[in-house]
């Protein structure tokens, strides 16, 4: 039996729509099926033109999930301070489940914070700063620029670069590791290339006294008025962003960090939950941004 349909349903293969004469259709439903992951009831199709199927469910982003069910959880668990093995383990999940589950939520974080801040007001005010950690070694430190609305503090975009080591551990670093570039200059360019639709031309831009800075904010942002702020030593609480000051005029970036150091574990001071890899500290980055936007900045 051949159904009408209120709306206009195309075959993902061919691009086929369902609707064509009075007497006939171009795709027809075949039946459901029953998701055992969320208990629901999928509609199939079928196109009547190439004779491939598909379903309602085909072009989710959560297509072939057998668990996507447990997506918000682990979500909510990863930007709350917990490592992905005990993640696995309070969800009784297998560890690869885990890891493939985060990489797909930080894609798709990644596209969420993108897309919801284009959905915003430019901004009129931001402060940016770098903020340090590593990969699978001190030796091997990693930059991460860092860029906030001032007062709401919405975390407009972030940036991972590597970066040498410093002091006492880099003779240790180029003896172990090699010479290692420093790659800050391009990450901080590639940032403010990205949030510059984000921001309004005549905005205001502060940040600490950085001798790197200026020169990248005027070749991005030629028409924003620069400030610049003397840094100030760290609080012992606040996990070392929030400064021993009275007021702080970069507080909204400062506080921010600190609860990027509160709550993704791979960036508490002291910690054996490191990364391995830039790309995957820039998922969970972006997975806890979006929880931040979302339910932190007013907090």
């Amino acid at each position: 039996m051949l159904f009408r349909y209120d709306v206009i349903i195309k075959c993902i293969h061919c691009e086929n729509e369902n609707i064509t004469s009075e007497n006939s259709l171009n795709i027809v439903r075949i039946g459901k099926y029953y998701r055992t992951s969320d208990s629901t009831s999928v509609q199939r199709y079928q196109c009547k033109k190439c004779l491939k199927s598909f379903s309602t469910a085909t072009l989710q982003p959560c297509y072939s999930q057998k668990k996507r069910h447990k997506n918000e959880m682990l979500r909510r668990l990863l930007c709350s301070g917990v490592s992905q093995r005990r993640a696995a383990r309070l969800l009784s999940l297998a560890r690869k489940t885990v890891v493939r589950k985060f990489i797909f939520l930080g894609i798709q974080a990644q596209e969420i914070l993108r897309a919801s801040n284009l959905s915003l007001p430019s901004c009129d005010t931001i402060e940016f700063d770098d903020m340090e950690t590593f990969e699978h070694s001190k030796c091997k430190p990693l930059s991460i620029t860092l860029a906030v609305e001032f007062k709401t503090r919405r975390i407009l975009g972030f940036e991972v670069s590597q970066m040498p080591a410093k002091s006492i551990l880099a003779r240790i670093a180029v003896k172990k590791y090699g010479p290692r570039k420093d790659l800050r200059f391009f990450g901080r360019r590639k940032l403010f290339k990205d949030i510059k639709t984000l921001i309004h031309h005549n905005a205001l831009i502060k940040s600490d006294q950085n001798p790197h800075y200026p020169k990248d904010v005027m070749r991005h942002f030629p028409k924003a008025s620069h400030e610049t702020f003397k840094g100030r030593r760290g609080c012992i609480v606040g996990q070392g962003e929030l400064k021993k000051i009275g007021f702080d005029p970069l507080f909204s970036l400062n506080h921010t960090c600190a609860m990027f150091r509160a709550n993704v574990n791979r960036l508490f001071r002291r910690t054996w939950c490191t990364s391995k890899k830039p790309e995957r500290l820039s998922y969970h980055l972006a997975i806890y941004a979006v929880y931040h936007n979302q339910n932190l900045k007013t907090a």
